[in-house]
């Protein structure tokens, strides 16, 4: 009756490994079905936003530069175009081509 007993047990307790064996196998498939997270780009328009709000959303431009940035829209108008940004001093076409995508002309 005890060896009966064990068996039984053993048969349970090999049942429960083979289904939970096979529930972290599904996991890798259940995470394929869910859609790519794309991270989204703020966007900014480069002739009306502050410094503070350049600063904050490009990338490679701290608070000097973005001061230096609306400083030039001050001096000379709105930007006519984005190449037109790495006329600032400090603004290289590296920093343009980081930033190409979170700019706006409006």
């Amino acid at each position: 009756m005890n060896r009966m007993l064990s068996l039984n047990v053993s048969r349970a307790f090999l049942a429960l490994l083979t289904v939970a064996a096979m529930s972290l196998t599904a996991l890798p498939l259940l995470a394929q079905d869910s859609e790519p997270q794309v991270a989204e780009v703020t966007q900014v328009d480069l002739n009306s936003a502050d410094a503070e709000t350049l600063a904050t959303v490009m990338k490679g431009v701290g608070i000097s530069k973005a001061r230096a940035i609306v400083s030039y829209r001050t001096q000379y108008g709105p930007f006519a175009s984005l190449d037109e940004l790495t006329e600032v001093k400090g603004i290289g076409v590296s920093i343009l081509e980081r930033n190409r995508d979170r700019l706006v002309l409006r």
